[in-house]
């Protein structure tokens, strides 16, 4: 793929990654029209090194807090998720009277405060989660046990995209327990869509997303989670749904891409473009924006 894209590379005006840094030593010659999304944790040890010696290249951040561990760099912006709008339906009065848990079972995840915050609240905990090889060990010896000696507490296993509406839909809150700087969590905005209030401990992102109080609450201890377990019925539905269009719909995020690209140097100077995305495949697809200049390709790779 990455030899196609830079064989092709002077076809395009923008040209977005998705790999984190696999395409750096390749497109450098085309640094002024190169955007790299970020996605995940950047706190590894040879990140580092790796970075300081691309510091021209801009980067994307799916939330601030992604950026702290990192040197100093070319930031062009953060740009929060998105989700089509009605990819997953708000559910005003929810049929089910459970907690959530949606994720892997890992320690970072939390599911074993999950399982502590339900079984103290006295509400019934529904875990929707997989297990990855890497975790089996875990799950055998850590929650298999606790799900076991804990009645109210189901474990249903991995579940697809079209269970998530009921599951998140139907939920009394979402669980998001982790102990690790997670870059986004998808899961917070999908749960605030369906208009299900999210209880998320304040590690990476998490502060960002959740608007303590209105989406959700954003807590630090077990007992703070608790409480907020206890008083999650006083948010309003319809409120958590009406924060998530307006600040984490698909359409916002291509909108603050598009103000991305228009700071790469290469279309600084460039008059108001339209946009033609096109896949590292064949696939074309015309995206309409007012015009009063020609029109901007992007190729997408990840």
């Amino acid at each position: 793929m990455l030899d196609k894209v830079a064989r092709r590379a002077d076809e395009f005006d923008v040209l977005h990654f998705h790999i984190d840094h696999l395409h750096y030593p390749l497109m450098r010659p085309h640094a002024d029209r190169i955007l790299t999304t970020l996605h995940g944790r950047l706190d590894l040890p040879d990140l580092l090194p790796f970075y300081s010696a691309f510091p021209e290249s801009p980067l994307v951040s799916i939330s601030n807090a992604q950026r702290r561990p990192m040197p100093p760099v070319n930031w062009l912006g953060t740009v929060l998720h998105g989700l089509p709008e009605n990819v997953l339906p708000y559910q005003h009065a929810p049929s089910g009277d459970y907690f959530a848990f949606l994720g892997r079972i890992s320690p970072e995840k939390g599911p074993e405060k999950a399982i502590e915050i339900a079984a103290r609240a006295g509400v019934p905990l529904k875990m929707a989660a997989k297990i990855d090889a890497a975790d089996q060990r875990y799950w055998d010896e850590v929650i298999a046990p606790m799900v076991a000696a804990h009645p109210n507490v189901e474990f249903i296993g991995e579940i697809n995209e079209f269970q998530k509406a009921d599951f998140l839909g139907n939920a009394r809150a979402l669980l998001f327990p982790i102990c690790w700087p997670e870059p986004f969590g998808l899961v917070m905005i999908e749960a605030m869509a369906c208009g299900t209030p999210v209880i998320a401990f304040a590690h990476g992102s998490v502060p960002e997303v959740i608007d303590h109080g209105v989406s959700g609450f954003v807590v630090n201890t077990l007992d703070e989670a608790i409480a907020a377990a206890k008083s999650v019925g006083t948010l309003e539905r319809q409120a958590i749904r009406k924060r998530f269009e307006q600040r984490f719909t698909a359409e916002r995020m291509a909108r603050d891409y598009l103000a991305a690209y228009r700071r790469l140097p290469a279309l600084r100077q460039a008059p108001q473009l339209d946009v033609l995305a096109i896949s590292a495949g064949e696939n074309a697809i015309r995206m309409p924006m007012p015009s009063v200049g020609r029109e901007m390709s992007t190729v997408s790779a990840g």
